[in-house]
């Protein structure tokens, strides 16, 4: 076997995976073929993406974004909170918080040369304090006027099918463009492969770093305003639970802890393995603690079958 056929087929598990776990589900409970089922799955599949797709540039580099959980868990608190005063506005303001949450995120990284994984830890205890602040440590809920009025587009149906579906599939779109398109798309994944190389090159890697925290953070704004526009409410955890399911998203689709490998449209493929494995789990009656567990462990499989062991010398 030729290595780029092996490279070829080995792109293609995540995708097998995902079509064995359907069939696997769908056997032990037809229920889960049925149009409502599917409709719930990928809707669901949707907030969970949107967390997890701006972060995949961040893993592309070889970094890592360990904010993103708070970031919509604060964006969902500003839309809750601010919704009633500047109406569809607080969307574009949630995704410009999360932005700028990203990109302190990004700056401290690059510029003062910290892990990202530290740096976006702290920013973590930033926001997460912020959104305490800003809803006086309780869930703010969104009125059913206030729903149908701004957010429509968000949590409705157009032609049968729910919009979160197809606000994600625009969102999809617009990043797997951005990524094999643009010179930011070209260049994450460049210096994922060998960031050396492309400092050599004269390009000015910090800012190609910020710019992705800053995408990550937005994209998880924007998560989080979905996830209070379906749920009618915003809180300071609301999605204290995400972190382990997005980035075991990114890294079971197939982008490699260790960078230069992957893409958003590969995370879409491991959103949707996350979503059956929760799904199928649930139809099994395994509980929601349990389930942690089970993330933990596929977050582990995924990370040891990825990950590229000729750039790491020592394991620490």
């Amino acid at each position: 076997m030729t290595r780029s056929l092996k490279a070829r087929l080995t792109g293609q598990i995540p995708l097998i995976t995902l079509l064995g776990l359907v069939v696997f589900v769908g056997l032990v409970d037809p229920k889960f073929f049925s149009f409502q089922t599917l409709m719930v799955l990928i809707s669901d599949t949707m907030t969970l993406y949107l967390m997890a797709a701006g972060a995949t540039f961040v893993i592309l580099m070889g970094g890592i974004d360990l904010s993103v959980q708070a970031v919509a868990s604060m964006t969902s608190v500003i839309v809750a909170a601010t919704l009633g005063e500047i109406g569809i506005l607080a969307i574009p303001l949630a995704v410009a918080a999360g932005g700028l949450a990203g990109l302190a995120g990004g700056a401290s990284h690059a510029l003062l040369r910290i892990p990202s994984f530290i740096s976006t830890l702290a920013v973590s205890g930033i926001v997460t304090t912020i959104a305490f602040l800003l809803s006086n440590a309780r869930s703010i809920n969104i009125s059913g006027a206030q729903r149908d009025q701004y957010l429509f587009w968000l949590v409705g149906e157009t032609g049968g099918v729910r919009n979160e579906i197809w606000v994600g599939l625009i969102v999809l779109a617009v990043l797997v463009f951005v990524e094999a398109r643009t010179p930011f798309g070209r260049l994450a994944r460049a210096i994922g492969a060998g960031e050396r190389a492309v400092i050599a090159s004269g390009v000015r890697v910090n800012r190609v770093k910020a710019l992705a925290f800053l995408v990550s953070g937005a994209t998880a704004g924007f998560s989080g305003a979905m996830m209070a526009a379906r749920l009618g409410s915003g809180s300071p955890t609301l999605a204290n639970e995400f972190l382990l399911p997005a980035i075991a998203a990114i890294i079971v689709g197939g982008t490699a802890l260790t960078g230069g490998v992957g893409g958003v449209w590969r995370t879409f493929v491991g959103a949707l393995i996350i979503a059956v494995v929760r799904i199928g789990m649930t139809f099994l009656g395994v509980s929601v603690f349990a389930q942690q567990i089970v993330f933990g462990v596929v977050l582990v499989a995924a990370v040891a079958a990825t990950i590229d062991r000729s750039k790491i010398q020592i394991v620490k």
